[in-house]
């Protein structure tokens, strides 16, 4: 198959779910035009999709940037990365960008065939002159979502709090550790329970564990699995309508509306462990617009930066709890605690936080 045979291909799969500017607008239009590739999880997951494309969103407004400059296109699948962003990068986008570490070998792959397009890839590494690659310090913000969890647990007279995943691996493993190690901190005789929903976009696999750590105990939940996570929000949603009162810590994005029951105007959501991607789609896009761009790096987004933390504005914190977190930020932040990214518990396992902390001791 030719080159051009090739990019009438990508055109076709693309067509179907690109969305956002059409024919991306003209140069005289456009200072800039930015192109933006889900992964499965879809536009709209209140999360990490979500929350990258309204990083450029935020950027086009306040650039005063049109509407047409900036698009995105929704991967129904795994085999639709390397077609999208293809199709992004043939579109004439300046800058496109990827949500997810999924995208590794697609990027790869596509940055190498497109080398005068600009690419920005999230929490991943990719090799490539016109390659930026951002990696997010997750550990620190679920650190802080552990003591949370841990501190609310106690405050209701329970023993247990669960965490779930979306899919197993060091990407999502990182989240799991910071937030064991912050349960541990606070109360090493809590229990823990961890599972993981095998997707990052099936809603009912994530209530389904949510219902199996709630079952068991758990007063607190916090999820890193993208739109399954918003299973576990409506499950604590029901149980709360029920007289049950039980948390949920969001994540990537302050997720408290999402959690916000209109006739009780009450949300389920705790607080949220914020990792900054809007923050960084914004900065990666503006350096493109100010010709300040330099492809092979690796930019770290953590506490220090601002790059991870967690909601100025927490309704259902407590002041005891709030005051924690801010000594804990600043304790991170000097480098007096130090969160490793080493997680424990395996998936569908409990284990107490002291148990955590004698296997990271080893």
């Amino acid at each position: 198959m030719n080159k051009f045979m090739k990019v009438g291909l990508v055109s076709l799969m693309a067509a179907a779910t690109l969305a956002g500017c059409g024919s991306g607008g003209d140069s005289e239009k456009c200072p800039v035009k930015i192109g933006f590739v889900t992964d499965t999880g879809g536009i709209d997951d209140k999360s990490f999709n979500q929350s990258s494309y309204e990083g450029i969103k935020k950027f086009a407004k306040d650039n005063k940037i049109d509407k047409s400059c900036i698009s995105y296109v929704e991967s129904k699948s795994d085999a639709d990365y390397v077609p999208n962003l293809s199709q992004m990068a043939e579109d004439g986008n300046d800058l496109v960008v990827a949500a997810g570490y999924l995208f590794d070998k697609a990027m790869g792959q596509v940055s190498k065939d497109y080398p005068d397009t600009k690419f920005f890839v999230i929490d991943t590494v990719v090799k490539g002159k016109n390659v930026v690659s951002g990696v997010f310090a997750a550990e620190e913000s679920s650190y802080l979502a552990g003591v949370a969890a841990a501190m609310q647990t106690k405050a209701e007279g329970g023993d247990t709090v669960g965490f779930i995943g979306g899919m197993e691996g060091d990407t999502i493993g990182a989240f799991q550790a910071g937030f064991e190690q912050g349960v541990a901190s606070v109360d090493p005789t809590l229990k823990i329970y961890v599972d993981y929903a095998g997707s990052f976009e099936d809603a009912a696999a994530g209530q389904t564990v949510a219902q199996k750590q709630y079952n068991a105990g758990a007063k607190v939940i916090y999820h890193a699995a993208g739109n399954a996570g918003n299973g576990a929000i409506k499950e604590a949603m029901e149980r709360a309508k029920n007289g049950e009162k039980v948390w949920v810590i969001g994540v990537d994005r302050d997720q408290y509306k999402d959690g916000l029951d209109k006739d009780t105007e009450k949300s389920v959501i705790l607080t949220s462990a914020m990792k900054r991607v809007d923050s960084a789609t914004e900065q990666i896009s503006k350096s493109v617009l100010d010709g300040k761009f330099k492809g092979g790096k690796t930019k770290l987004f953590n506490l220090a930066n601002e790059g991870v933390g967690y909601p100025k504005k927490n309704p259902n914190l407590s002041d005891d709890i709030s005051s924690k977190l801010d000594e804990v930020v600043a304790a991170i932040k000097k480098g007096d605690t130090k969160v490793s990214t080493k997680y424990i518990i395996k998936n569908g396992n409990m284990m107490t936080g002291q148990q955590v902390l004698d296997e990271l001791a080893k």
